[in-house]
Parts: C-alpha cells; sequence; structure tokens
C-alpha cells in the first residue's frame, strides 16, 4: 500500500474503500505509516470530512486495533457517558460516583487533555497516587465490587485511538466531525457498555461552536451507537462560560468534591443532576425523569455519591481522604488576583482563549511528550451578564512562578471583559436533547 497515494485521495476529495481506510491504518498501527505521514491525513480529513462508509470504516479499524471487553457478567445495563470538552468541565467526576451510588454500574473510559480543553484522566491524576491506567481484569473486577470505574485507555482497547489522540492534540486537526465521532464512539463501544450519555458543548469554547456543526456530530454519535446497538442519547449544553468557576486539574477535582458534598457551583450541580436523571433512565434505575433527578439529588446530599467516589479512589492507589480533606491536592505556589478596571458589566467571553492561557499556565500540554503541573489554573469567579465594580474580583490565577500567573493574568484579561452595558443573554445550560 502506498501511504502518500492514501493521502493524496483524501487532500483531493476523492472517496476511500473501506479496504483502503483499514490498510492504511492498519499499517499505521504496526509502524509502517510514519508519524507525518498520519498527520498530513489527518489535516486532509479535516478539510475533506468523510462519507459515512469512510467513517464506518475507521470505527471498525480503531476497534479492530485492540480487545472489545466483555461485561455481560456484571447485572445491570452499563451506562457510561462521555463530553466533547470545554473548560472547567469536570461534570464526570461527580457524575460517575453519583450514579454508580445508584445502583447503575458506570464503566468510564476518558482521555486526556485535547487541545484548550482538560481531560478527565489528567483531573484524576491530581490525586495523590490515583492510578487510572487499570488492566482489563482490573476493570471488570472493579465494576463488579464499586460499581464504577475511571480508568484512561489502555493498551488492549483501541490502542489506535490512543495514538491518533495524542497526535491530534498537537497538530491542529481536533475541530473535524469524523475524527471526533470515531475516537469518542470507537472507545465507548470497545468498553463494553450497553447505553451512553453524551455531552456535546455548544458556544466559543468548544471544539465546534456552531449549534448545527455540534447537532451534526451529536447525530453522528448517535447514528454510529445505534449502528452497534447501543441506546445513545445526546445533551448539547453551553460552552459560552466555562463551568463551574475552578479551571485546572486538582482545582476542579476539589471544585466536584464540593458538589459531591452537597454544594458547589449552581451551573456545575445543575448540568450534573440533568445528566444524572438522564443516566439513571438509561439504565433502567428510575421510571420517569422527575422521580431521577430527585434519586440524584438526594445521594448528593445524603453523602452516598461521596462514599462511592472514596471507595473509587481508594480501589484506584488514592488517597481517599482527598474526599473529606481537598487540601490534600497539589497547590500551586503563587496566587494572583485579576480585578476589574471599571464599572460595568462582565461581557461575552473568550473561553477558548480562557483554556488555551490554562495549557500556557501548564495545566494542559503544547507538546505530545509536555507535562502537566496539577496546582495550576484558574478561579473565574464571574460569569456573562454579572454586574461588577472597579476593584471587583474577576478571577484568581493558580501558578508555579510570578512571571508565568503575570502573563496568564494578561491573557484572562483580555478573554473576560467588562463593557458598559449588559451583554446579550448567554446561552442556556441545556440547548437542546437528542435521541436516537
Amino acid at each position: 500500500m502506498m501511504a502518500a497515494r492514501v493521502i493524496a485521495k483524501k487532500r483531493d476529495g476523492e472517496p476511500l474503500s473501506a479496504a483502503e481506510i483499514g490498510q492504511f491504518f492498519g499499517a499505521y498501527s504496526r509502524g509502517e505509516v510514519a508519524e507525518y505521514q498520519m498527520a498530513a491525513f489527518l489535516m486532509a480529513v479535516c478539510f475533506r470530512g468523510m462519507q459515512p462508509e469512510e467513517l464506518a470504516a475507521l470505527v471498525e479499524a480503531i476497534l479492530e486495533s485492540g480487545i472489545t471487553v466483555d461485561l455481560s457478567s456484571i447485572p445491570g445495563k452499563k451506562v457510561d457517558k462521555h463530553s466533547t470538552g470545554g473548560v472547567g468541565d469536570k461534570v464526570s467526576l461527580v457524575l460517575a460516583p453519583l450514579v454508580a451510588s445508584l445502583g447503575v454500574p458506570v464503566p468510564m473510559m476518558s482521555g486526556r487533555g485535547l487541545g484548550h480543553s482538560g481531560g478527565t484522566v489528567d483531573k484524576l491524576e491530581s490525586i495523590p497516587g490515583f492510578r487510572t491506567d487499570l488492566t482489563v481484569a482490573e476493570y471488570r473486577s472493579q465494576l463488579e465490587r464499586i460499581g464504577c470505574a475511571l480508568i484512561s485507555q489502555t493498551a488492549e482497547v483501541a490502542p489506535l485511538d490512543r495514538r491518533l489522540y495524542a497526535l491530534r492534540d498537537v497538530t491542529a486537526t481536533v475541530e473535524s466531525i469524523p475524527l471526533i465521532a470515531s475516537s469518542i464512539m470507537s472507545k465507548k463501544l470497545a468498553e463494553g457498555i450497553d447505553a451512553l450519555l453524551l455531552d456535546v458543548k455548544v458556544g466559543n469554547g468548544a471544539f465546534l461552536p456552531e449549534p448545527e456543526r455540534a447537532e451534526l456530530l451529536a447525530r453522528t454519535m448517535i447514528g454510529i451507537g445505534r449502528t452497534h446497538g447501543k441506546d445513545v442519547v445526546a445533551l448539547l449544553t453551553a460552552m459560552d462560560r466555562p463551568l463551574g468557576f475552578a479551571i485546572g486539574n486538582a482545582l476542579e477535582v476539589a471544585e466536584s468534591i464540593e458538589v459531591l458534598r452537597g454544594g458547589g457551583p449552581p451551573d456545575l450541580r445543575e448540568l450534573t443532576l440533568v445528566q444524572a436523571a438522564e443516566m439513571l433512565l438509561l439504565g433502567g434505575a428510575a421510571p420517569d425523569a422527575e422521580r431521577a433527578r430527585a434519586a440524584a439529588a438526594s445521594a448528593l446530599a445524603d453523602g452516598r455519591a461521596a462514599a462511592c467516589f472514596q471507595d473509587i479512589i481508594e480501589a484506584q492507589g488514592g488517597d481517599p481522604a482527598v474526599v473529606d480533606d481537598p487540601a490534600i491536592l497539589p497547590v500551586a505556589p503563587v496566587e494572583l488576583t485579576l480585578r476589574a478596571v471599571a464599572d460595568g458589566w462582565v461581557g461575552a467571553m473568550d473561553v477558548r482563549a480562557i483554556g488555551q492561557a490554562s495549557v500556557a499556565l501548564g495545566a494542559g500540554r503544547l507538546t505530545l511528550d509536555a507535562a502537566i503541573d496539577p496546582a495550576v489554573g484558574f478561579h473565574v469567579t464571574v460569569k456573562p451578564g454579572d454586574r461588577v465594580e472597579v476593584g471587583g474580583l474577576l478571577a484568581l490565577v493558580h501558578a508555579r512562578n510570578e512571571a508565568a500567573g503575570q502573563q496568564a493574568a494578561a491573557q484572562l484579561d483580555r478573554a473576560i471583559p467588562v463593557v458598559p452595558a449588559p451583554p446579550a443573554p448567554a446561552l442556556p445550560l441545556l440547548v437542546s436533547r437528542l435521541e436516537g
């Protein structure tokens, strides 16, 4: 097979056969296609897209690169959730133990940070000792005992996607519907689920800001799930402002613990309850949405969800005391404040720029082998439309040193404008709901 020929066909918009897709990605898995060739192919896909037949072949190629886990021996309908990624989106950290505490098994395989958005795996690994690299046997055993496992991709499950995911992160090839859809759905199909909730972000902090493209992505993933016999529901949710206040790995874990203990920012709590209700319905654990939501709220209030999170942390090698004492988490040595320089209202935020600033600060990766600093990040304490006065707090910057903190504060200052008149209304937290 001539790799350059396949790249050229995709570059020129010619359809590729299922055999060509399979051969090309198989050769990449064997090391016969170079990283730079795959980067060129991914960029061509970004510009040219993929036909449904090509996308189906890509999903199959990723699935066939590893195993599909059999969880049929575990009672109940196994339900997972996936977010397309956003700034401050730490819902999964609360949602997985919450839903598991109510009897629905949650096998959750998550990714690392991608582009300007944080990754669930990076957040979890900011908990001292926490392991996400469980073997398939450990993953299955933990699901049987606790009802939830929070893991990264293993060498056995969709290893091809693991390589592609890392390459896309550093080659500006993230924002492609077929690449996003194939990445998400191949992992979810391989992990052994029966049903899936998708949180597809909309707004300037999303990978696909436009509602029309976000809906197309959601429907594409629902279609892939339907083809493979899975129940899939998709929620389009707002990412025209950060979710919650915390941005950065340990900071987001601490804020998630607040919600698990019955508090936390109102928007984060609300979206968690909405998604928990959907997962409980998918898992057959509630007769209707109203009672599903009430059950989820009760599990937050009475400590069941927090206790389940402690069980998960302990099972995966972490320190469960962090749920009672989040001060155990890494703390950055430098804290700077960003304050309003005029009276007014918080205008429309550049959420992508906020995410990029957190990556530059060390909360994400600029290169494949870059290390994450778990302690750094932001607390953005305002939302668009908030009234502020001169000197009012807009954000806190948590940095490794003064220079990095000052640079990040300058980036935030540009991304969080204070305007003289109230801005246009922000998106509703829940934009729409789709199902197959």
